[in-house]
């Protein structure tokens, strides 16, 4: 089997599709219709991945995704018929993985689904290889804790913007147009406007920049960022 994913999906005829459409991919499967018992399989399975729409009876995706990251870090794809950009940002606040609107083509959310799970594969094979600290100037982040400080003052910063930071000090130096960073920390072929990525540099900028008058992140005309090693 190519990997076990939970589908936590209410329409009860598009989490057979799934589940048909999946089985025949090669990956193993279970299904629930309500977000309490997404809840609890997400927490007590052993799933590769989890396909998770926002529109669930009993618990609502976004609280589901809410608890899951206080204990596992599961990758998590949101299916869901909106299509808000305030939803898609909160969800992936959260920890969301990837984010599909309703209705979808079936082969573009196999390709997400082996996208994630490969880079998901790459990132566990890399954390066996490289220090879980990183730092420069000041400026620490322990992977294996989730916790970032500078001069071992905590800066709080939700998953995606670690996520961003993170990349940013594994490529010190390196420009990085926002397209490259989309399909690293965003973890999918981003159809849309890449000005996400400048919202969340500015989030990041004004928790460790503008907080403690240093510079990190620079901006490269028309290109995209650069993290560099000075104040």
């Amino acid at each position: 089997m190519k990997g076990n994913i939970l589908i936590v999906e209410d329409e009860v005829r598009l989490a057979r599709y799934l589940e048909l459409e999946l089985t025949y991919e090669g990956y193993s499967t279970e299904k629930c219709t309500n977000g309490r018992d997404g809840l609890e399989m997400s927490l007590n399975g052993d799933f590769d991945l989890i396909l998770l729409d926002i529109m669930l009876p009993h618990l609502n995706g976004m609280e589901v995704l809410r608890r899951l990251r206080e204990k596992k870090d599961t990758p998590v794809i949101f299916l869901t018929a909106r299509d808000d950009t305030f939803d898609k940002v909160s969800g992936l606040d959260l920890g969301a993985d990837d984010y599909v609107t309703k209705p979808f083509e079936i082969d573009e959310l196999l390709a997400r689904i082996r996208g994630l799970l490969k880079r998901r594969a790459r990132s566990n094979s890399s954390s066996n290889r490289f220090d879980d600290h990183l730092s420069i100037n000041g400026l620490s982040i322990d992977i294996d804790r989730h916790v970032v400080t500078y001069k071992d003052e905590v800066v709080e910063l939700t998953k995606k913007e670690f996520d961003l930071l993170k990349y940013f000090v594994e490529n010190i130096g390196r420009v990085l147009s926002r397209e490259m960073i989309l399909e690293h920390v965003w973890g999918f072929d981003y159809y849309g406007d890449t000005n996400i990525v400048d919202v969340y540099v500015r989030y990041i900028r004004s928790k460790i920049d503008d907080r403690f008058g240093v510079k990190f992140i620079f901006t490269v005309r028309g290109v995209g960022y650069v993290l560099k090693d000075e104040k």
